[in-house]
């Protein structure tokens, strides 16, 4: 399982890394790429929509609100780190797992 880094106050929420696959047959978890989680997103990486997909996919399968989840690094690269607050540690890997 990849590693999830707990900010240091409760509202600093939890940070994991992923990789993106944009222009993908369907939005899935496909796998752990190192320490990161491998999406795959069917948005194209321009404007920003893979980036939004990226955030929306990850909202519904925490089940947390979409303002919950950021992309704290990693803006233009297939390589991203994503921050969920709200949602303990232990919440996030059992719903990852799931």
């Amino acid at each position: 399982m990849i590693p999830l880094r707990e900010g240091k106050n409760e509202d600093d929420g939890v940070s994991f890394a992923v990789r993106v696959q944009p222009r993908a047959r369907r939005n899935a978890i496909v796998g752990e790429l190192g320490d990161a989680l491998k999406i795959a997103l069917t948005a194209p990486p321009v404007e920003g929509r893979a980036n939004e997909a990226c955030i929306e996919f990850l909202a519904e399968l925490l089940d947390v609100p979409r303002a919950s989840v950021t992309i704290a690094s990693g803006q233009s690269s297939r390589n991203k780190v994503i921050r969920v607050t709200g949602i303990s540690v232990a919440e996030i890997r059992r719903r990852l797992e799931t």
